[in-house]
């Protein structure tokens, strides 16, 4: 599996994450502002008039010109990201599980007027989901082991990437807040 670009605006912020080959669209249509980390490929077109060949190279994180973020950044709230960011911890066991073996749970259950929000919803085992029911965890005398919060801009990248390169995850990395679950 080739390696995905960390594409960013001119602010820093991340973008988005592109093949190696929109990377180098990038490049020939000369709209990388700036690029920092790791060489990640070079591509080779053809020859020019005076016999030279032409090359592109990108590094793995790219600012892209002309885009700018005007907005806070909350990402959807999907499973896999929720596991994700739980670490895939059962918030009331504190166990580690595998993928199959978790759901999510609503703190306040969404049948009492919860929300479906990230500061809402925690991982759980099935056992524990079941045995909380359709109460919260005081009611169920199951207390919480863990915060729910919402994944900043670096960390629902972070999430949504499962093979980042050392200097994106350390680019990444310099944006999380020192509360975060992924620094645990």
């Amino acid at each position: 599996m080739q390696p995905l670009v960390l594409t960013l605006d001119m602010a820093g912020l991340p973008q988005g994450w592109v093949a190696l080959e929109e990377a180098i669209t990038y490049h020939a249509k000369q709209l990388v502002a700036w690029s920092m980390g790791d060489l990640l490929a070079e591509f080779h077109g053809g020859y020019q008039n005076n016999g030279a060949r032409s090359c592109i190279a990108t590094k793995s994180i790219l600012a892209i010109k002309g885009s700018i973020t005007r907005h806070a950044h909350t990402p959807g709230l999907t499973n896999p990201l929720l596991f994700a960011r739980d670490r895939q911890l059962c918030a009331y066991c504190g166990q580690q599980f595998v993928l199959r073996d978790l759901s999510r749970d609503h703190v306040a259950p969404v049948s009492k007027g919860g929300k479906d929000s990230w500061t809402n919803s925690v991982t759980a085992c099935r056992h524990c989901n079941t045995r909380k029911a359709n109460r919260t965890p005081e009611q169920a005398g199951m207390p919480l082991l863990y915060v729910p919060y919402v994944p900043n801009r670096h960390e629902h990248f972070i999430l949504r990437n499962r093979y980042i390169l050392a200097d994106q995850m350390e680019y990444l990395m310099a944006g999380v807040p020192k509360t975060s679950r992924l620094l645990g």
